[in-house]
């Protein structure tokens, strides 16, 4: 049985295939809430990195960030500038000061009458466009609607598909109707990389997060992630901490990787190391890089920007220094 430890740093994997439904699996899976609890209170305390150590690792959670806008009144204009925030997400002196020059977000993330313009704003760089589908975010619409929503924005160009899976199934025990859905999906991103948001504020418990977790890594997904950002809780460490041990025993039984993306309500630097710190137990270094790890955020890089400057300069800049787009 492989460790997530046995995966080097710099090791090549192969996508995620998928497995078939195993319910003696699912149903097995458990949540200890009070020691999960424990264990997450324990980690800001006793994980404090300082100086040159804590601008790298706020350097590389800038380089796990998805840069997003999903608002109602998204224009090609705003997207534009979002997309010169991520080529270039702090001041280049600060960069060259820190020796990270070239540095960029891992992706830009966008709804899909916004592909083009990510597209056209992002040629040349090498930073991958994402698309929430499937009828971000309440994935309710029709299946067969969902389906298409999700090919329509491959032929788009995008080259990462954010999907909603369906939380009825989840609170409802129809496990088999999860998967399928799932599979669905997966297939129909083809080449693009799929992304299942679990929207764990709204699946009742983390047992249910654990068990959702691991059927969408059975039907294929490349990463899981927590919340579409409109929940009424989104990310916290206590799920975090069940999705990346559901992510530890897939891939320790299957040999499948499997991506992990924490979205919604971390917006402050000290919180991304604690979310970098606890992937780096769980899982290892190898996840600490943007093609397994992912902020779905955009506030977060601001402050990450105003804790790089201090380190540079000494002294704190107002935040509307550091604008968005």
């Amino acid at each position: 049985m492989p460790s997530t430890y046995d995966l080097a740093p710099d090791a090549d994997f192969a996508r995620n295939p998928g497995v078939p439904l195993d319910m003696a699996w699912v149903n097995a899976a458990q949540a200890n809430t009070p020691a999960i609890q424990r264990r997450c209170a324990t980690l800001p305390g006793r994980r404090s990195v300082k100086k040159d150590y804590q601008a790298a690792w706020l350097c590389r959670a800038i380089s796990c960030i998805d840069l997003t806008t999903l608002s109602g009144d998204d224009t090609v204009g705003r997207v534009a500038r979002l997309t010169a925030k991520a080529r270039q997400p702090v001041r280049a002196d600060i960069l060259s000061a820190l020796g990270m020059e070239g540095l960029t977000v891992g992706a830009v993330c966008v709804y899909h009458d916004m592909i083009e313009a990510a597209v056209k704003g992002l040629d040349g760089s090498g930073i991958p466009v994402a698309a929430v589908s499937t009828g971000f975010p309440a994935g309710l619409s029709p299946l067969h609607l969902r389906i298409a929503e999700i090919e329509e924005s491959v032929k788009s160009g995008a080259h990462e598909i954010d999907i909603v899976i369906s939380r009825r199934h989840v609170l409802s025990g129809n496990w088999q109707a999860l998967y399928d859905e799932m599979r669905a999906f997966r297939d129909a991103c083809g080449h693009a990389h799929v992304k299942a948001i679990l929207a764990t504020g709204e699946l009742g418990t983390l047992r249910n997060v654990a068990k959702a977790s691991l059927i969408c890594m059975m039907a294929g997904a490349d990463f899981i992630k927590t919340s579409t950002g409109k929940e009424p809780v989104n990310a916290t460490l206590a799920v975090t901490l069940v999705m990346l041990r559901a992510i530890r025993d897939y891939y320790a039984q299957t040999g499948h990787v499997v991506g992990y993306k924490p979205a919604g309500g971390i917006s402050k630097a000290k919180d991304a190391i604690n979310y970098l710190a606890l992937i780096k137990e769980e899982l290892g270094d190898r996840w600490l890089r943007p093609d397994l790890f992912r902020f779905g955020a955009s506030s977060l890089l601001g402050d990450i920007e105003r804790q790089l400057e201090h380190h540079i300069t000494g002294a704190y800049s107002a935040a509307y220094r550091h604008p968005m787009g």
